[in-house]
């Protein structure tokens, strides 16, 4: 429509129906050191040098915004109107600080979790779904909360030492430091980065399925209880083993471009944003 610019700019309304799926969104695009704003509706984003990139806001889970960046009042409108996520993270690029909620379109789905959270049979009934993705060869069903946490720290730290093994990397546990980032080797740094860029996605995603990342089954008392629940199913294949794997090859040198570029490929090569869309309903009983 010629003549739209200015304060006459176009919006087009936007229902549920009309957005792509999670499954079928890109994950992420990391921007840093420039400007977010609109155009015509169209965003795009002015780097330190002056180029522009045009960035597809509706088929784009989450916009990570790290160090040196701003953003525009009416940007951030128009990425709320596709539900495309905008948060914030460190010059590592994958240290997740904080998000930028947009309103759901109803309550339904968190009331649902939030009553089979209260309910200590619902919840237990939920928390045995997600361990029985990493136990799949074991009877859950007489299994206490307790145990199963168990069970789970005695599979997480033999998977370290496997991985050390795999792939010939010194392990001598998992150390982080809150804030110092840099103190730890670098296995545990890129632990860390992916664990932290992991999070993220995943709140965008239980965001956009319409549920709450606050209320959890497993973990509580914890900023973002559900999502570290989600998380869990996939630290293993997603963060625990690139890590190792990424650590060999850099010869304990920490690259932050490198650790970033290989988490996109692995989010997409195991089809997370499809995966947690799933499996959160599946467990949830959706």
């Amino acid at each position: 429509m010629p003549g739209v610019t200015g304060r006459s700019r176009l919006f087009v309304k936007l229902t549920r129906d009309l957005l792509p799926q999670v499954r079928d969104r890109y994950p992420f695009i990391y921007l840093e050191h420039g400007r977010l704003e609109v155009d015509d509706s169209s965003i795009k984003w002015i780097d330190s040098e002056g180029g522009v990139l045009r960035i597809p806001a509706a088929m784009l889970q989450c916009l990570l915004l790290g160090p040196g960046s701003s953003v525009t009042h009416e940007a951030v409108k128009v990425l709320a109107s596709v539900k495309s996520q905008v948060m914030w993270v460190g010059e590592d690029s994958l240290l997740y600080y904080a998000q930028g909620l947009s309103p759901t379109a109803d309550t339904r789905a968190v009331l649902r979790q939030i009553r089979l959270a209260s309910t200590p049979k619902t919840a237990l009934e939920v928390a045995r779904r997600m361990y029985a993705r990493r136990f799949p060869d074991c009877d859950l069903s007489e299994k206490s909360l307790p145990e199963m946490m168990g069970m789970e720290g005695v599979r997480v730290r033999r998977l370290y030492l496997e991985k050390s093994r795999e792939y010939g990397v010194k392990w001598e546990g998992r150390r982080f430091t809150p804030g110092v980032f840099s103190a730890g080797d670098t296995t545990n740094r890129i632990l860390t980065a992916c664990n932290a860029a992991l999070y993220g996605l995943l709140t965008s995603v239980v965001h956009a399925c319409g549920y709450t990342p606050y209320v959890g089954f497993i973990h509580s008392g914890s900023p973002l209880p559900f999502v570290y629940d989600i998380s869990d199913i996939y630290k293993s294949q997603l963060c625990i083993d690139l890590a190792f794997k990424l650590s060999a090859e850099l010869g304990g040198q920490y690259d932050r471009k490198r650790v970033s570029q290989a988490f996109r490929e692995k989010v997409l090569e195991i089809d997370l944003l499809g995966r947690a869309a799933d499996d959160i309903e599946y467990f949830l009983g959706g």
